[in-house]
Formats: structure tokens, C-alpha cells, sequence
């Protein structure tokens, strides 16, 4: 038997891949008929006498490989290596594994767990007649939110919709990282529904340090460490409008707070006046505030005006105008207003 478990959301593979393992049989028997593969380096010589052992104790083997189908996936970098005259090599290769995994022993169960697949991948277009198929995409949207509702309830609490929403913005598509935060929700609002509130106390914060430490990336030209925490954000899941929302709001936040230092008030009022829930978020706005030049940050807030307006206008799309919005704020460009140096 033959499974295609592919996709970005690895949670769900992963309660996928449990369920193919208890309708294969008693688990601790399974335990030792189990070989996981690197289906990245993979050959036909190594996968075939792995699935032809005979089971021991046990009707069934598992044979679990990783992402073999990804090896075969247009401009990954393994075929980026590859030269025209080895093009037939390739072919030969996807084929004499598709060949001999549509005629697999009755006695193997072989799982291929991969990424993304597009559907012109050679390999997957060649077992996927062969092969029971699930596809495991991000949760978006209404999807999202009806996922949270029910992992909620699983852990045996109750959440209101305002607390849904703000969880399915702050945390987005990654259900790793969604499961973790709703773990902590529902002990922390033990007995009572988690509300909105609740949300913006306990999960928050790690959404916004990343946020802090890739503004002063940014105002510091660091554009290595500014384009590593965007793509670490986008791959959790964080929705481009948020970031873009997020970055809009800190910059204005430090040029806020930068004026009302200029006018002689203290932390406890700046921290009132704008909002700001915790000491963590109240010290980098300051620190902010305190060393970089008022020209700099008027630059970095006009070219976010000017990138949100290109995704509403469809001029761009979010991800892209993200990365682009990133590497000219880190361009030093003469006259541009310089970073203060922190004593």
C-alpha cells in the first residue's frame, strides 16, 4: 500500500501519519517494522530489499521516506544540478522508482511525506493514480477559525469569535505553533471562555519581539538579519498585512514616543498614551525612540504608506512587497537620515 502525504502543514501530516500507523496494526509490534528514509539521497538499490524484509511478528512494515518527491520538483536544488546531458539519468531514475512502488509487497505500507507538490512533479504525476493522496495545505480563512474552535474544545475549553480572530492574525497557518498557544489559553483561562484580551496577553508578545528585533534590523541597514526574521515570520504563517500593520505601528509608535520624550514625559505616561501592554514592548520603544534620527524614521514611514498602497492597488502581492519594502529600507542611500549609535 502507498501514501502521498503532502503540504505545508506538517501538524496535520504528522495526525495523518498516526492514523496510517493504528490501521497498520498493534503499535508496539509496528515499533520495530518501522524504518524512516532520507528520501533526499534515496536510491532504488537501497529502498527495495527495505520493503521486501519480511515483517517480523507482525502482518505489516512501514517504510516512511522524506521528501523524495521534492528531489523531483522543477528548480529544486538537486535538479538545479543537474546538466542537460543528465536530464535521461533523471528521467530513468523517477521511473524505475515509480515502477517499482506501483507494485509494492502486499506486506509493506510505504508513507512519502513531503512539502509542497506541484502537480507537474514527474514522480507524484506517475504514483498518484497508484497512491491514496492527501494534500495538507496552510489553514486560511474560515477554515482557520473552525480549527481553532475545535482544537479548543478538544483541550476541553471555549473561546469567543473577537479571540478567535485575533489568534488566527497573530499566530496564522502554522498548527504547530497554533496547538502550543491554545495549550497555554486554555490553562490560563481556566473555567472561563478565552477571550480577546486573553490573546493579546499570552500570545502576543512573541509575534511583537520578532516584529521589534526586525524594526531595528531595518533602521540599523542590518538587511541580513531583517530579511531572515520576515522570512521566519511569513513561514509561521504571519499574514503579509499584518506584518505590514505591525511594522506601520512600531515605527509610528517610536516616532510618537520620540516627541513625547522631546516634551520631558516619563516612561509610565508614554506607556499609557500609547497603549502599550508590557515593559518589554515600553523599553524598545524607548530604546528606539532614543537612537535614531528623526529623518530616518519619517523615510521608513512613508515608503510603508507607500507599500501598503501597492498591495491594495494589486500592484504587488503582499510577500513580495514585504521583501522588496525590506531590502531598500536596508540600502544606505546618501543623504538618508543615519542611525544614532548607542552609547
Amino acid at each position: 500500500m502507498l501514501y502521498i502525504l503532502s503540504g505545508e502543514d506538517e501538524f496535520s501530516i504528522n495526525k495523518a501519519l498516526d492514523t496510517i500507523k493504528k490501521g497498520i496494526g498493534d503499535p508496539s509490534a509496528l515499533a520495530v517494522n518501522t524504518t524512516t528514509l532520507d528520501g533526499r539521497q534515496l536510491t532504488l538499490d537501497q529502498l527495495r530489499p527495505i520493503c521486501e524484509t519480511f515483517p517480523f511478528l507482525s502482518e505489516r512494515r512501514l517504510v516512511i521516506v522524506n521528501g523524495l518527491l521534492e528531489r523531483f520538483e522543477a528548480g529544486s536544488k538537486k535538479g538545479r544540478k543537474k546538466k542537460a546531458s543528465n536530464i535521461p539519468d533523471r528521467q530513468n531514475e523517477y521511473q524505475a522508482l515509480a515502477d517499482y512502488m506501483s507494485n509494492l509487497p502486499e506486506s509493506t505500507a510505504v508513507v512519502l511525506v513531503d512539502g509542497r507538490v506541484k502537480s507537474g512533479n514527474p514522480l507524484f504525476k506517475a504514483l498518484s493514480t497508484k497512491a491514496e493522496v492527501r494534500r495538507f495545505p496552510l489553514l486560511k480563512g474560515d477554515e482557520l477559525r473552525r480549527w481553532i474552535r475545535g482544537r479548543v474544545s478538544e483541550e476541553g475549553g471555549r473561546i469567543s469569535p473577537r479571540a478567535i480572530e485575533s489568534l488566527a492574525r497573530l499566530v496564522g497557518g502554522n498548527l504547530w505553533a497554533m496547538s502550543g498557544e491554545i495549550n497555554k489559553l486554555v490553562l490560563f483561562a481556566i473555567g472561563r471562555c478565552i477571550e480577546e484580551g486573553d490573546v493579546m496577553e499570552v500570545v502576543s508578545y512573541a509575534q511583537e519581539a520578532s516584529v521589534f528585533t526586525m524594526v531595528d534590523a531595518i533602521l540599523e541597514f542590518k538587511a541580513g538579519v531583517a530579511q531572515r526574521l520576515l522570512e521566519e515570520l511569513l513561514r509561521r504563517g504571519a499574514a503579509p498585512p499584518y506584518l505590514l500593520v505591525m511594522l506601520t505601528r512600531q515605527v509610528r509608535m517610536v516616532i510618537l514616543a520620540r516627541e513625547m520624550k522631546r516634551r520631558g514625559e516619563n516612561g509610565a505616561e508614554i506607556q499609557r498614551r500609547l497603549g502599550l501592554k508590557g515593559d518589554y514592548a515600553l523599553r524598545k520603544t524607548l530604546e528606539q525612540a532614543g537612537s535614531y534620527s528623526r529623518q530616518r524614521l519619517k523615510e521608513i514611514y512613508q515608503q510603508l504608506l507607500d507599500t501598503d498602497l501597492s498591495i491594495k492597488t494589486g500592484r504587488y502581492d503582499g510577500e513580495l512587497a514585504l521583501n522588496i519594502l525590506v531590502a531598500e529600507l536596508c540600502q544606505r542611500r546618501r543623504g538618508a537620515g543615519e542611525f544614532i549609535a548607542r552609547p
